[in-house]
C-alpha cells in the first residue's frame, strides 16, 4: 500500500482533475454556456427556491448563485432573514460554517508553494501545541479519560485530509462525553480550549471530520506570524476582491445578517436570537469561523474554476490546484456517513449514499457521477447551518446554497440544495 506521502507528493503531473469522461467536451460546454443564459433557468431555479421557502414546512429563506467561469449566471434569494420579519436578500450576510475551511486551506496550499510548509514534517513544528495531543482511548470505570501518546506525530497533510485524530462533538460519541462529562469546550465559542481537544485515533489511520482544518489555521499562522483573518485578507480576499467576508462582522454585515433557526418537532421553526459564531473570537477558526454572503463566496469558486487566477492576481499556481482538487485518501481510508450524536446540532447526513467518496486538500470529492448530475472528479462540501456548495472544475461551473438551520442535513433544505444542483445539470443536458 502506498504511503500517503507516495499517494499525494506536490505536485505530480499525473493530470487534470477534469479529464474524467463527461456529456461533452470543454468546447463544446462553452457553447452550451451560452445557450443556458436565458429565462428558463432563472425560472427553473426561482421555482426550487419558492418552494422551500413556502407553505407550513418551509426553510426561513434562502440565497442561492450559480456561477460559469466569468460570472454569476443566476442569483436568488427567497423567504426571510429571520422567519416573518426581513425578507432575505442577495447581500445577507451568513455564518458560512464549515465551508470556510477550503479558504484556510487554500492558504496552507500558498504556504506548500512558497516552501515554507513541508506536508509531511511535523505540524507541531508549525502549531507547538499539535505535539502534546494525546489518544483518548476511552473512559476507565470512574468515568476519566483514558489517554496515551500517538504512535505517530501528527502531520499538515493528515490536518488537510481529516485523517489526523480530531473529530467533533455532534458526530462522535466519546466527544460528546468529553464536553458532557469533561468540560470540553464547542468549537463555536472560537477558543483556544475548544481546539486543544485528544485525538481519537492514532494519526493516519482513518478518516474522521473534525477539527482538523481548523489547526491547518493554526499551521499556517505559525508560519505566517499573523491572525489566519489576516492572511486571508491579504492572500486571498483582496486578489478575489472579496470584501463582505470575515471572521468578525463590521456593522454593515451585523445588520444584514440571518438568524440561525431551528427545527424543532413537528417541523416547526424557531429563530435562535440569541445564538451566533462570535465576532473577535480568542482563536481564527478556519475550520467554520467567517461570515460572508454568498456573492464573496462565488468569487472564491470562480478562482478554482480558474485554475487559480482571480481578477487582482492570483492565488494559487494552476499545478497547484490541479493536485489539490484530486482524492488523497489512502485505503481503506474512505469518506463516512456523518452520525448526528447532538440532534439538535446535526441529524445523521452523508451526500450522496452508497457513492464513492474522497477527499482532497480540502474538499469532498465525489468519485462517480452523483444523481444530480454533478460529474465524477466535482469537489464541494457544507456548512453546519445547512449551506452548501459544489465545484465543477471539468465543466466550469459551481454554486452555493445559503440558509441558516439547525440540525445540519435539514429534511428541507438539504434537499432543496440537492433539487437547485440538479436543476443546474437539467437545463444543461436540455440544449
Amino acid at each position: 500500500m502506498a504511503s500517503e506521502r507516495e499517494q499525494a507528493l506536490p505536485f505530480d503531473d499525473s493530470g487534470r482533475p477534469g479529464e474524467q469522461a463527461s456529456w461533452f467536451s470543454h468546447v463544446q460546454w462553452e457553447d452550451k454556456m451560452k445557450d443556458i443564459h436565458t429565462e428558463d433557468l432563472a425560472s427553473a431555479l426561482d421555482a426550487v427556491l419558492t418552494k422551500v421557502t413556502e407553505g407550513s414546512t418551509r426553510v426561513p429563506g434562502v440565497v442561492a448563485m450559480v456561477t460559469d467561469r466569468e460570472r454569476d449566471i443566476y442569483s436568488g434569494a427567497a423567504g426571510d432573514r429571520r422567519l416573518g420579519d426581513h425578507p432575505m436578500t442577495e447581500d445577507t450576510v451568513f455564518a458560512i460554517f464549515s465551508t470556510t475551511k477550503a479558504i484556510a486551506g487554500t492558504c496552507a496550499l500558498q504556504c506548500v508553494e512558497d516552501g515554507l510548509l513541508d506536508l509531511d514534517a511535523p505540524a507541531s513544528d508549525y502549531a507547538p501545541w499539535l505535539g502534546e495531543a494525546q489518544v483518548l482511548e476511552g473512559f476507565d470505570a470512574g468515568g476519566q479519560p483514558r489517554l496515551r501518546a500517538p504512535k505517530t506525530e501528527i502531520t499538515t497533510r493528515q490536518l488537510m485530509l481529516h485523517t489526523a485524530g480530531f473529530g467533533y462533538d455532534f458526530f462522535n460519541e466519546m466527544y460528546k462525553c468529553m464536553a458532557e462529562e469533561h468540560g470540553q469546550p464547542s468549537v463555536v465559542t472560537g477558543t483556544r480550549a475548544a481546539l486543544e481537544t485528544p485525538l481519537l485515533f492514532d494519526p493516519g489511520e482513518k478518516w474522521e471530520y473534525g477539527t482538523n482544518i481548523d489547526w491547518v489555521g493554526q499551521v499556517v499562522e505559525g508560519i505566517r506570524g499573523k491572525r489566519l483573518g489576516e492572511v486571508m485578507r491579504e492572500r486571498v480576499f483582496d486578489p478575489l476582491d472579496m470584501n463582505e467576508i470575515a471572521f468578525t462582522r463590521s456593522d454593515a454585515m451585523k445588520d444584514r445578517s440571518a438568524t440561525i433557526h431551528a427545527r424543532g418537532d413537528g417541523m416547526a421553526l424557531d429563530p435562535m436570537d440569541g445564538f451566533a459564531l462570535p465576532d473577535n473570537p480568542e482563536i481564527d477558526m478556519g475550520g467554520h469561523g467567517l461570515y460572508g454572503t454568498v456573492p464573496e463566496y462565488m468569487k472564491f469558486i470562480r478562482m478554482w474554476l480558474n485554475d487559480g487566477d482571480g481578477p487582482n492576481g492570483r492565488v494559487l499556481k494552476p499545478e497547484t490546484v490541479d493536485w489539490a482538487v484530486k482524492g488523497a485518501l489512502v485505503p481503506p481510508q474512505k469518506v463516512t456517513m456523518l452520525p448526528g450524536v447532538i440532534p439538535s446540532l446535526s441529524n445523521d447526513a452523508e451526500f450522496f449514499p452508497g457513492l464513492g467518496k474522497d477527499w482532497s486538500y480540502t474538499f469532498m470529492v465525489n468519485t462517480e457521477e452523483a444523481p444530480t448530475g454533478r460529474p465524477a472528479g466535482a469537489i464541494g462540501w457544507a456548512g453546519l447551518a445547512n449551506s452548501f456548495y459544489w465545484i465543477d472544475r471539468h465543466n466550469g461551473i459551481g454554486g452555493y446554497w445559503a440558509t441558516q438551520i439547525l440540525p445540519f442535513g435539514d429534511p428541507i433544505s438539504f434537499p432543496g440544495y440537492l433539487a437547485f444542483e440538479t436543476a443546474v445539470y437539467d437545463a444543461l443536458r436540455a440544449t
